[in-house]
């Protein structure tokens, strides 16, 4: 009896000790596993932010497009400014250099280098921005023994100029008056877009929108920062009679540092040149061009008085309206289409308002909008910065 004993008790300790090495196994196992899906976890994070960064990068880069030279120097600073400290929740910086912003005048390319966009023929026609970081190294915790103390995780962005679009936001709540003849407006013509009492279009009308409301402070706020309401080609818009120079003055020259009519200038800045009597292209953008690099311009450039300088406050959005719409004085009237114009003067102290503008023909970024199907027909020159890939 001792000796059956004795045979079946052997094999039951060598279990015990079977079990404990499973066990061991499995927890370290089981470690690793755990270990491993929190790196994981922590990559997925970290690639998310460096993508939003690159996003951002992207789109800022597509918001300066204006198919002209400077343009592309804008895009490379304003992607470079956007893309700073943003991964490891704000802890760690990514800087990107002029190499790691590339355009193109095809979403499929090919994307040419800032210097070789630059030049006035190719800026023409470039309408996207590709945005690429440098792999950033992000450390391993639990996982070193697979894959090494860091981990290069990089990103890339492809943004651009949208369709053409057919409906906008943030334009002036004023009227150009669009002839019949298609080529009335010519590139880098001026315009005065509305004239002294005794040449409104019709009876009392004097070419303003009453698109946020009808009152003096609506027609200010929406010459000195554009409009909230917005509307597409073939929409209906309301007019308000009367002259409202001063209101008219006191809006839209803030655009020029000039706030005598109270408004204030952290909500209503200045352009960054606000330069009088200069045309849009060359001379306020090669200005331009060298503001955005840190550079003072030494002609064809003034500082505004007041306010905190802000790119292109002096190109704007304007909707266009054909003349037979203020017959009889109507209320109402159809808008035709929208262009991009340069203020090129401050509204003078006349009791007319008159406003110069110079027409700009060239395919920017302005505004904000989008387009519908079931609206009316696309400006081609006019467009918003969307992310493509």
């Amino acid at each position: 009896m001792k000796l059956t004993s004795y045979h079946t008790t052997r094999p039951r300790r060598r279990e015990r000790g079977s079990v404990l090495a499973v066990g061991a196994v499995g927890m370290l196992a089981f470690l690793l596993s755990a270990g491993l899906a929190v790196d994981i976890s922590h990559f997925y994070l970290v690639k998310t932010e460096l993508q939003n960064a690159a996003d951002a990068a992207a789109l800022a880069g597509a918001s300066a497009l204006n198919s002209h030279p400077g343009g592309i120097e804008s895009a490379v600073k304003l992607a470079s400014e956007t893309v700073k400290n943003s991964y490891e929740f704000n802890k760690t910086g990514v800087t990107i250099t002029r190499d790691n912003v590339l355009f193109s005048k095809n979403l499929n390319g090919p994307y040419l280098s800032a210097n070789s966009a630059s030049s006035s023929g190719t800026a023409r026609n470039i309408r996207f921005v590709k945005v690429t970081l440098p792999p950033s190294a992000v450390k391993t915790s639990f996982t070193t023994p697979l894959l090494g103390n860091a981990l290069d995780l990089a990103a890339e962005a492809t943004a651009g100029m949208s369709v053409p679009l057919n409906n906008f936001c943030d334009y002036i709540p004023v009227a150009v008056i669009d002839n019949d003849d298609a080529n009335y407006f010519v590139p880098g013509q001026t315009y005065t877009i509305r004239r002294a009492p005794g040449d409104g279009v019709s009876p009392g009308n004097y070419q303003i929108l009453a698109i946020d409301g009808s009152g003096a402070d609506d027609d200010r706020e929406g010459l000195g920062k554009g409009v909230r309401k917005c509307v597409g080609a073939g929409g209906i818009v309301r007019t308000k009679p009367g002259v409202s120079a001063g209101a008219v003055r006191q809006g839209l020259n803030t655009r020029f540092g000039d706030y005598s009519g109270g408004l204030d200038p952290t909500e209503y800045p200045p352009d960054a040149n606000v330069k009088e009597n200069i045309n849009y292209n060359p001379q306020y953008l090669d200005a331009q061009k060298l503001l955005k690099v840190g550079q003072i311009p030494k002609t064809n450039y003034q500082a505004p008085p007041r306010g905190t300088p802000t790119h292109d406050k002096r190109r704007v959005l304007i909707p266009l309206i054909k003349k037979s719409e203020f017959d009889q004085g109507r209320d109402e009237v159809r808008i035709n289409r929208f262009a991009a114009f340069f203020l090129q003067t401050k509204v003078g102290s006349g009791n007319g308002g008159d406003i110069t503008v110079e027409y700009i023909a060239m395919d920017t970024v302005l505004g904000a909008g989008g387009y519908d199907p079931a609206g009316g027909p696309p400006s081609p020159e006019l467009s918003i910065p969307v992310l493509y890939r």
